[in-house]
């Protein structure tokens, strides 16, 4: 989405600083019109790391905890926590990492919460910390911030998840009746994942006032719209999308929305 937007944007205006603003990844000042433009990279907005159990014993010791991740949900991921102090407008999205087990097996490798420095006992699921961290989030913007949550992007392996031989080799976009078949939550398949996801995010968000950018629907169709073979990979890539493609449509949707909120206010 963020390329996307560069290089709309970049058609109309010749003048453009390439740097890094508050600690982001990558970001582009447009000198004539004074816009900056800015992606920061966060995996759960929240920081974290490895943690291992501590000879001398604690609490998480105490309830057989041997090792996982350590999660703070009062405390933003170095690579954005300065970005509410210098965008007037910023999109979220996180939520794939929350409930990936092969980042974060609930077994071997489970997410632990801590908050004030401390665990929290009893320990809570991811649901419960992903609501605790989007409050967070909330109240490290500035008032005047327009705050926009991006919806999950889906993928579309067929036969098999990315290891295990799927891939994406429709010329078409899909039917109704094949997005269904592909995402709907009753089948559990490969890629219900966005949808699952989503239904986090729409409770989390519930009573906030972020204003939700919804792009999964529109996506689920553009099962022709990955890199597939072309992506440089091992492995068909469907999970990432081609430009031009469907982020620009994404952007066409972002502009609507700010439109919609400008003429609201």
């Amino acid at each position: 989405m963020f390329v996307s937007l560069f290089c709309a944007l970049r058609r109309v205006a010749g003048d453009v600083k390439k740097w890094r603003p508050a600690g982001a990844d990558r970001g582009f000042t447009f000198l004539h019109y004074n816009l900056t433009i800015a992606y920061h990279r966060t995996n759960l907005l929240a920081r974290y790391g490895s943690w291992s159990a501590n000879s001398n014993g604690g609490k998480l010791e105490a309830l057989g905890y041997k090792e996982g991740y350590r999660v703070d949900v009062d405390i933003p991921e170095g690579t954005w926590e300065k970005a509410p102090g210098f965008h007037d407008i910023l999109i979220f999205n996180t939520g794939h990492w929350w409930w990936a087990p092969s980042k974060f097996d609930p077994i071997k490798s489970p997410m632990l919460f801590f908050e004030r420095g401390l665990p929290l006992i009893p320990p809570i699921p991811p649901d419960v910390g992903f609501d605790k961290q989007i409050r967070f989030v909330e109240k490290t913007m500035q008032p005047s911030a327009i705050k926009l949550f991006r919806t999950q992007s889906p993928r579309h392996f067929e036969g098999g998840d990315w290891d295990q031989g799927g891939s994406c080799q429709r010329l078409q976009p899909l039917s109704p009746k094949e997005v269904e078949e592909l995402f709907s939550l009753t089948k559990n398949g490969t890629n219900v994942e966005a949808r699952l996801v989503n239904l986090h995010l729409y409770k989390s968000l519930k009573g906030s006032n972020f204003h939700i950018l919804d792009i999964t629907r529109m996506s689920e169709f553009r099962a022709d719209a990955h890199p597939s073979t072309t992506g440089g990979k091992k492995h068909d890539d469907c999970m990432h999308w081609c430009l031009p493609g469907i982020t620009d449509t994404w952007n066409d949707l972002f502009v609507t929305h700010l439109n919609s909120l400008k003429i609201r206010n």
